[in-house]
């Protein structure tokens, strides 16, 4: 499955680049060097890479819980017809989604820092909270950390803007990429709420009616 391969590479990637600065420097978002040098690489590849275990292993955790459900089960039925998913689109989708949200959890950082030497991120939290995002939209009445999953994405959407805005003179308080998480979770509502509208049918299945 796509999921496990993005899992493996991720890992390894991750692990591998963890003790070679030079080799993670190379590979993270750098906007500077995306603007000035013409890097784009950078955009994707700093989602396979992660600055810490524990870093990485809350992303992959969240991957392996979400992954399945969104690449085996939401999208290919929001690509088929009522009752027969199609599971070749539904894995082009899942792709696109994934990489779009690395993507779109990156554009408003790079406009904000192309030209600031200085500021660098990594990690995949951008496209991981798009899968998670995908799965509230698409169960909206699951638990999640004690509440129902549409409470828990309003509430998280919310912190997370809020944090995102929390700055000192020059960088986040935390040194969390809050922004990457809002924006990538908003990528996931956005791009499995076009596909239920666009199959309507399938998309109230998931909701009962």
């Amino acid at each position: 499955m796509i999921t496990y391969a993005i899992l493996i590479l991720t890992i390894g990637f991750s692990v591998y680049a963890m003790d070679r600065p030079e080799l993670k420097f190379k590979y993270i978002f750098y906007p500077y060097s995306i603007s000035h040098f013409k890097q784009h690489y950078r955009f994707l590849s700093h989602a396979f890479l992660h600055g810490s275990f524990l870093h990485l292993a809350f992303n992959m955790y969240a991957l392996w819980i979400f992954g399945p459900v969104v690449e085996e089960q939401i999208l290919p039925l929001l690509a088929g017809p009522f009752g027969e998913p199609n599971k070749k689109i539904g894995a082009l989708l899942y792709v696109l989604l994934y990489t779009g949200a690395i993507y779109c959890s990156s554009i408003t950082e790079y406009f904000k820092n192309k030209n600031n030497s200085h500021y660098t991120s990594l990690g995949a939290s951008g496209a991981i909270n798009a899968l998670i995002f995908s799965f509230v939209v698409c169960a909206p009445n699951a638990t999640m950390m004690f509440l129902p999953s549409w409470a828990f994405g309003i509430v998280y959407l919310g912190i997370s803007f809020y944090l995102s805005k929390r700055k000192t003179n020059v960088d986040s308080v935390d040194q969390v990429g809050h922004e990457a998480h809002f924006y990538g979770a908003l990528f996931g509502v956005i791009f499995t709420g076009v596909l239920g509208l666009l199959n309507q049918e399938v998309f109230l299945h998931f909701y009962g009616k």
